[in-house]
């Protein structure tokens, strides 16, 4: 296992470095002049070469690369082109509203999606296995922004009009509630604090981006568990276990779902890195503090040392959750052994 650990490791450095240049050349091959936006379409030609000269930009690109990579390598990811904050403390800043966010639409994908599958699964070819399969290929379908519209519209606007408020529409807590920041985890923070209020209007904050967001997921998982337990219940082992007498809960959850988990850990895995980087747009709906939102507006701002640390931040969560897949591939399967 440790040995694994170290592979992963080497693998971790080498994808962050190819991501960092091939990122890095990118952002340089854009036209457009980071500078000229900052000061906008008046600043005088001294001040935008004054600017450039401070922040470095008028090197040549081979040696602003190298410069950045000596950076990154004592853990300096460099500041802000936009505002001249710190790109490592403006990540902190906004990646617990993206993990806090990720994990809750996780939650609910997993908690709908796999007994979905698996009910879908068992009543194959009846009619609870084409609604639940025509219902996972309608949650692939629908873009999350338009979804994210819908269902503020239904049940924080309407509602509102009749004097009803169900939702909140934007935000992570209400301004009412002060939480002290422990963990950026509002709802952890909260329960922390001992404020059971609060945590309960963080949570109820986070449940409609939390299925925006945990529907396409849902639908993944729902459709891959129903084709890794068809697999499985199918297989000898199965018929075995129900001709020795055991109960139809024990034979699909205890033997066939275990041994379908595998596929199963694979697109949780995918999907947690994925909502991860890609948040942005149930951010923007809701007006969510995540660090999806803030790698469109270093994008829009052309902010390449801001857009270099959000791409660094996603390829390092995604590598170690991709990581934590392995790990859990031998939990789920005791025949799996890392060396």
């Amino acid at each position: 296992m440790l040995r694994f650990l170290a592979d992963r490791l080497v693998r971790l450095v080498v994808v962050l470095l190819a991501i960092t240049v091939v990122s890095f050349l990118f952002m340089h091959a854009i036209p457009g002049d980071p500078v000229a936006l900052r000061l906008g379409e008046h600043a005088s030609p001294q001040e935008v070469a004054h600017l450039r000269s401070s922040l470095g930009l008028d090197r040549p690109w081979f040696v602003q690369l190298a410069l950045y990579l000596g950076a990154v390598a004592h853990g300096d990811l460099g500041a802000s082109i936009f505002d001249s904050q710190p790109v490592a403390q403006k990540l902190a800043q906004y990646f617990p509203a993206t993990l806090e966010l990720t994990l809750s639409a996780m939650a609910f994908a997993i908690a709908v999606g796999i007994p979905a599958g698996v009910l879908a699964a068992v009543r194959h070819r009846s009619a609870i296995d084409a609604l639940t399969m025509s219902g996972a290929l309608l949650g692939v379908s629908i873009p999350v922004f338009w979804l994210g519209w819908i269902l503020v519209y239904v049940f924080a606007v309407l509602p509102s009009h009749a004097g009803l408020n169900l939702f909140p529409i934007s935000g992570r807590i209400a301004l009412t509630y002060f939480v002290p920041a422990r963990t950026h985890l509002v709802v952890v923070d909260a329960l922390l604090a001992g404020n059971g209020r609060a945590a309960l209007d963080a949570l109820w904050h986070l449940v409609l981006p939390a299925i925006t967001l945990g529907t396409i997921p849902l639908a993944i998982i729902a459709k891959i568990t129903r084709s890794g337990m068809l697999d499985v219940l199918s297989a000898d082992y199965i018929r075995t276990a129900r001709a020795k007498g055991l109960g139809p809960r024990v034979v699909v959850f205890k033997h066939a779902l275990r041994n379908a988990l595998i596929p199963i850990i694979t697109i949780l895995g995918l999907q947690t890195g994925l909502l991860l980087g890609g948040a942005v747009l149930t951010e923007s709906v809701f007006a969510w503090p995540g660090v999806g939102r803030l790698a469109f507006e270093a994008i829009s701002n052309r902010d390449m040392p801001l857009i270099n640390g959000c791409i660094l931040l996603f390829a390092t969560v995604f590598v170690i959750v991709n990581t934590l897949v392995d790990v859990l591939y031998a939990v789920a399967n005791p025949r799996i052994r890392y060396s």
